[in-house]
């Protein structure tokens, strides 16, 4: 199902293209989404010593996505996250982390990703591009993902998912903290992998 876009047939040489029928089942999906903060991960990976991988999430989150099914491209995400509630697993890293040589939580409490184009990848793949705000540095960040469908549960909630990663460069966004090995190299890579598994519900119209 084409959720953020569709392509139109190719044109012939002596006709214009007809206009595109909306698809019904992207018409039903119409309407504003919420993220279920307990069925939804934003996580992240970077290399820690040249040799491994340091795994975290963030804990608390919220977000909305707006589906336009009559012209699925204006579909947008607004996603909010709490940098003091991120979480490796190693409390020491983690109150590093929230200090200023990495994200300051004291004075940029909140990291934010803002949809600003959406498009077609082909199948249930799609690419988001919206600007990503960390430290009150806003640069362009684009998010691949997989449209995982739409349910609804047991408890009368119609449902919508995706599974999505990103990557980015964090001295992009100032993150520049690092300390050098006595074998070469650094402790903290400068490349991140951000992971999203995505639950969001639809909210009732406004009255």
């Amino acid at each position: 199902m084409a959720l953020f876009g569709r392509k139109s047939s190719p044109a012939s040489d002596v006709q214009a293209p007809a206009a595109t029928a909306v698809d019904p089942e992207l018409a039903a999906l119409s309407g504003t989404y919420v993220l279920d903060p307990a069925h939804t991960e934003i996580g992240f990976s970077v290399r820690h010593a040249m040799v491994t991988n340091v795994r975290g999430h963030f804990g608390e989150h919220e977000g909305t996505l707006v589906i336009d099914g009559a012209d699925p491209a204006n579909s947008t995400a607004l996603i909010e996250v709490s940098m003091a509630s991120v979480d490796t697993g190693a409390p020491d890293r983690d109150g590093h982390l929230r200090t200023g040589d990495f994200f300051d939580v004291e004075n940029f409490p909140t990291m934010t990703f803002r949809s600003t184009h959406a498009e077609e990848r082909g199948g249930d793949a799609y690419r988001i591009t919206g600007d990503l705000t960390i430290k009150g540095v806003s640069r362009p960040l684009a998010i691949d993902l997989e449209f995982n469908g739409s349910a609804t549960d047991p408890f009368g909630n119609q449902r919508i998912g995706f599974e999505g990663t990103a990557e980015l460069l964090r001295s992009d966004w100032g993150l520049t903290y690092n300390a050098a090995l006595e074998t070469g190299g650094v402790l903290v890579g400068d490349k991140v992998k951000l992971v999203f598994d995505i639950s969001a519900i639809r909210q009732a119209p406004a009255a």
